[in-house]
């Protein structure tokens, strides 16, 4: 068997106990087919419309556009005139009077609920033959969006060309696109190479305000979307796209959701020829995620501000379905990451999320999350390969600035035993600014990086600070040259099963895992913690049996030898007691630096140990002396220098064979029943 499929069955077999089988879907949708890319990004077009959308009341109409500069007024009331002769009353009936490509829809100042798309749908549209997703609405085909466009849509646009829908307004809340909560989505663009949406407002959904599907050119210019249970912006399986000078918040998911992009770069480096999706000058707050990119790949995001989220930014290979996994060449560079802090899982916790989606109250400021996350996090890498974070300023996270672990290939639906380890491989973090506000002033990070340990060629710039492990692999001038770095198929242990504790949450059910936390959870009552506390507990019970087994021996037999080897392990006990409680400690507080030492102060007690018992038990002694090898060097891999050629850290090493030592100690320290007491016992059990 080659080795690869040997270690990829290690991966599956302690991955598969170690992570759920059964991942929730973010996102459900019907099979797609990537753009073949011969589409471009259009171009904003300045002339006249060609459609015109309005209301009747021209008293209110006026008052939205009292304040408007002298010359926009002046355009509306225009306008306004026009389309009171001839235009549509509502966004969807313009749609419908489409009838070639390169025409424009501008849509006038006002409040747009677009009734005749609200009613519930009659007929076949009421009994679609269509399977039924995990959060309640059915995966419609192309062609039965095309039969019943307002099953789920409050503008349906399918098919249409060329077409630009812009805002009149001065900005883009004077044109509000309303789905009240009724339908899935306020604007679905299906198959419509070459869209331009253009200052303007979507809003109140139960999924997306702005769905972009299987399109090959679009652009999302000054748009805002706001209170929705999942995305604000949701683009997926597209190509040529261009996110511009938007705006995301109050969503329950991702803010911004580039999901599946075309997929051009997969197989190449770090130099590429484009890149699928611009987004640039946008701002995405107050979500669950203010960025969210599962097979978000060949993405180009710079200049723009994440901030009072859960967590900045994400991009991931976990979910099954969506093409492009796994994700792959995302490029962040120039962006404002910061004060990601929010923990919108109170909502969850005491029943706000359990109420009809119109009752939650997403306008005063209620978001439920339908993700399970580290709030307090910058970026989350979880399975990407070949992203690149440059020059970023990233502040003000309590957890970490930049996270990064790995995703079996199993997790997104792929068997291939060779695939298994195939994240988070060659991604690059260089030159951002760690911990420092807009004005100079000190912002930390609680961590600049949270890593789990796998993968291959992942590198960090050198000036990075706090982080875990404390050593990174430091990033060399050119791609994908780097200093110093290891090839781990497998994350440290803690930390593997922290993310299997930590991915149990569901929203549905209003799931919040303890022991994680994630969500809640603190000091002795982290998952991670617990694990240390058990572990010292049954090392700490074995090196007190030891000690006071060694004393005896002591007192009773006396000499240099004997006295010798007592104070070798009362020596190692102090420094292995120092070291279990310090190991807690650490847990507690999180801190690399001092679980490194931890292993030191324990490796201590174990070379003492051993070194003192190999005489009268030299098996066991060597053995023991091995164990505190392996906790030394687990240590300097933590602290010093990452161990390359290795495929499993020295965690998992130390671990199996510390587990082991733990039944060879158990048996060592059984009680026996010496020479003199058996020779006693026979003679009292000769007949007189």
């Amino acid at each position: 068997m080659p080795p690869i499929r040997k270690i990829a069955i290690v991966v599956m077999l302690a991955t598969g106990l170690l992570l759920p089988g059964g991942a929730a879907l973010a996102h459900e949708e019907r099979p797609v087919t990537l753009p073949d890319g011969t589409g471009t990004v259009p171009v904003l077009r300045m002339g006249e419309p060609d459609l015109l959308v309005c209301k009747t009341d021209k008293a209110d109409f006026e008052r939205r556009i009292a304040n408007f500069p002298a010359g926009l007024k002046a355009r509306n009331l225009d306008l306004f005139a026009k389309c009171q002769r001839q235009g549509a009353r509502h966004v969807q009936e313009a749609v419908d009077r489409v009838d070639r490509p390169g025409m424009t829809i501008a849509i006038l100042p006002g409040l747009y609920r677009e009734e005749p798309s609200q009613t519930a749908p009659t007929g076949d549209c009421a009994q679609l033959p269509a399977r039924w997703s995990t959060w309640g609405y059915q995966i419609l085909s192309y062609e039965q969006q095309l039969q019943c466009p307002h099953n789920q849509n409050l503008v349906a646009i399918l098919g249409k060309q060329d077409l630009q829908i812009e805002g009149t307004g001065a900005g883009p809340l004077d044109v509000v696109i309303d789905a009240e909560y009724r339908k899935l989505n306020a604007i679905r663009a299906d198959r419509t190479d070459g869209v331009y949406f253009r200052n303007l407002t979507a809003q109140r959904t139960t999924f997306n305000s702005v769905y972009v599907l299987e399109t090959d050119g679009f652009v999302i210019d000054h748009v805002l979307t706001r209170w929705n249970d999942e995305y604000g912006f949701l683009t997926f399986a597209s190509d040529h796209g261009l996110y511009t000078d938007c705006e995301a918040y109050g969503n329950g998911d991702g803010g911004l959701y580039p999901g599946s992009a075309s997929n051009l770069n997969e197989g190449k480096g770090h130099t590429v020829p484009r890149y699928a999706i611009e987004i640039r000058r946008c701002k995405s707050h107050d979500n669950a995620l203010g960025y969210s990119g599962t097979a978000g790949d060949s993405l180009w995001v710079h200049d723009n501000e994440f901030y009072d989220n859960m967590v900045g930014a994400t991009m991931d290979s976990l979910w099954p379905s969506h093409p492009g996994l796994p994700q792959n060449h995302a490029k962040f560079e120039n962006n404002k990451i910061y004060d990601n802090n929010r923990d919108y899982y109170r909502y969850t916790r005491d029943g706000t999320c359990a109420k009809p989606t119109a009752e939650r109250g997403y306008e005063r400021g209620v978001v439920c999350s339908q993700v399970g996350v580290p709030p307090g996090t910058g970026v989350i890498v979880a399975g990407g390969n070949y992203n690149v974070f440059a020059n970023n300023r990233i502040w003000g996270h309590r957890r970490a600035a930049f996270h990064l672990f790995g995703v079996p290939a199993f997790i997104r639906g792929e068997n291939d035993l060779a695939r298994q380890a195939d994240t988070s491989d060659f991604n690059r973090y260089e030159g951002n600014v760690f911990g420092v506000g807009p004005s100079g002033e000190r912002r930390p990070n609680g961590l600049d990086v949270w890593w789990d340990g796998q993968g291959t060629g992942n590198c960090w710039q050198g000036d990075t600070g706090a982080s875990t492990p404390v050593v990174l692999p430091v990033c060399a001038a050119a791609a994908p040259a780097l200093s110093g770095g290891a090839s781990r198929v497998l994350a440290e242990p803690v930390k593997l099963t922290k993310l299997y504790l930590c991915a149990d949450f569901s929203a549905s059910e209003a799931r919040l895992p303890a022991g994680c936390d994630w969500f809640g959870a603190s000091g002795p009552a982290k998952v991670e913690a617990q694990l240390a506390l058990g572990g010292s507990l049954v090392l700490g019970l074995l090196a007190g049996l030891f000690w006071w087994r060694s004393r005896r021996y002591a007192r009773r037999h006396g000499g240099l030898r004997a006295g010798g080897g007592h104070r070798l392990i009362v020596a190692g006990t102090v420094a292995g007691a120092l070291g279990l409680v310090l190991d807690v400690v650490a847990a507690v507080a999180s801190s690399a630096m001092q679980t490194g030492v931890a292993l030191l102060l324990m490796g201590a007690w174990w070379l003492c140990l051993g070194w003192a018992l190999r005489a009268g038990r030299p098996v066991f002694g060597w053995f023991t002396i091995v164990v505190g090898a392996l906790a030394c060097v687990d240590a300097f891999d933590r602290l010093v220098y990452l161990i390359p050629v290795i495929p499993l850290g020295p965690g998992w090493i130390r671990g199996v064979v510390t587990g082991f030592w733990v039944l060879c100690a158990v048996v060592v320290l059984a009680p026996r029943r010496g020479r003199a007491e058996v020779e006693r016992t026979a003679e009292a059990e000769v007949p007189a």
